[in-house]
């Protein structure tokens, strides 16, 4: 009898640590990009960003980032930049796919409390510090995790939406993912957003 109770509390602190451990690292523990909500419905939004300065990098989708692209940008806000100076992490990582005229693009937004002029510059000639430009967005939401397969589902799911409210975007695509890559599944925040004309 003790040793069960011992194994059931055992088991209990392993599993309460694991749950503290994916809290402290889940996107709740991180800042994330400020946009004003224009219109909602339900999984779809209309969303107005304003200007964002992020590091960014070149990245191949179907990579999902194994090219690099993700630690290069995560090096940077670790400490590889000019200053040696430490960047929070925020979310989301906005990622644009490649296509016939431009590389993919993977970025991280500079926390909000630094300057324009204090952002460090990056080290790596394969980061760069660009502007995203504000405006509005159509939006929508989809859990689980991005591939070619969810991001042509959720892309034409959001296109039939604005279609039905006439609401006119550009051709580009842009996805955002919100969580650290363990994750699950079901569990994951991720969106696609179309600029709108």
């Amino acid at each position: 009898m003790f040793v069960k109770g011992t194994a059931l509390v055992a088991g209990l602190v392993v599993v309460g640590l694991a749950y503290l451990g994916w809290k402290l690292t889940a996107r709740g523990a991180y800042e994330s990009a400020e946009f004003k909500v224009i219109k909602s419905d339900g999984l779809f939004s209309i969303r107005e960003y304003p200007d964002l300065m992020m590091a960014t990098t070149s990245t191949r989708f179907s990579s999902q980032g194994d090219d690099g692209s993700f630690m290069r940008l995560f090096r940077y806000i670790s400490g590889s930049n000019d200053r040696q100076q430490k960047v929070a992490m925020t979310t989301p990582v906005f990622m644009n796919p490649e296509d016939s005229n431009s590389q993919g693009r993977m970025g991280f937004v500079i926390p909000r409390k630094i300057n324009v002029q204090d952002v460090p510059s990056p080290t790596d000639d394969q980061v760069k510090l660009e502007r995203r430009q504000g405006g509005s967005y159509a939006a929508i939401r989809f859990n689980g995790r991005i591939n070619n397969e969810s991001l042509r589902r959720s892309t034409e799911k959001l296109r039939d939406w604005m279609t039905k409210h006439q609401i006119e975007g550009e051709e580009p695509i842009e996805f955002a993912g919100y969580d650290p890559p363990w994750t699950p599944g079901p569990f994951r925040r991720n969106e696609v957003l179309i600029r709108l004309k």
